[in-house]
């Protein structure tokens, strides 16, 4: 029934709010992706108050390397210097006075972030300053010293591969010989020489040099 007003008349219904149309959520970025963008901001800012500043198009090696180094006064790993008397000990028994750095396994990860980073916001593989030869030998050169320094050597990943074994493939292939009948003795000789083939060609396959994973 309609509301009417005191002389009389009737007054329209009030309109009904209308719902606004929700928009659809927006996707978390990952742990690694919100790490890359912090990453490449603060190197950014790095550029900017770089003396002089610095763009990103003249940016080389060399300023990769000095940024780094920068890095170096947040770092929290004690790095040993050579007259220390704990130098080359992994547990030594009380503080020291020896500096804190960025570990190496952080500043590798970082590279690798800033490397991706770096040709997701335009640049090209084949200028990006993260992948140089010059970040490479830095690299290395920081894992080993820190490996001397802190008595704890860094192990090299090795790749698994999956080898069929040379005595499953002789107990297949005698399995087969044993199944030929009697009187066949110059079949089973041949076979015999093929399983002793087979051996030595899974021997010669499964001895295959190991291949490291650490980016040098």
């Amino acid at each position: 029934m309609e509301a009417t007003s005191a002389g009389g008349e009737s007054q329209p219904p009030a309109p009904q709010p209308q719902s606004q149309p929700s928009s659809p959520p927006t996707a978390t970025p990952s742990r690694y992706e919100s790490q890359k963008r912090r990453d490449w901001n603060t190197f950014q800012q790095y550029l900017r108050n770089h003396k002089p500043p610095l763009t990103l198009a003249r940016c080389s090696g060399a300023h990769v390397i000095e940024f780094m180094k920068y890095l170096d006064q947040f770092g929290k790993t004690k790095v040993h210097v050579t007259e220390c008397p704990y130098f080359g000990q992994p547990n030594p028994p009380s503080p020291c006075a020896c500096p804190l750095k960025q570990a190496w396994g952080s500043l590798d990860a970082l590279v690798g972030r800033l490397r991706a980073a770096f040709e997701e916001n335009g640049g090209k593989p084949e200028g990006n300053p993260f992948g140089t030869r010059a970040v490479r030998i830095y690299l290395r050169e920081v894992r080993e010293g820190h490996a001397k320094a802190r008595g704890i050597p860094y192990e090299k990943k090795k790749r698994k591969r999956s080898t069929v074994t040379a005595a499953a493939i002789v107990s297949t292939a005698a399995a087969a010989v044993n199944s030929s009948g009697p009187g066949d003795g110059g079949d089973n000789d041949d076979n015999t020489n093929r399983i002793g083939a087979g051996v030595t060609t899974v021997n010669m396959a499964t001895v295959t040099p190991s291949i490291s994973t650490a980016a040098i």
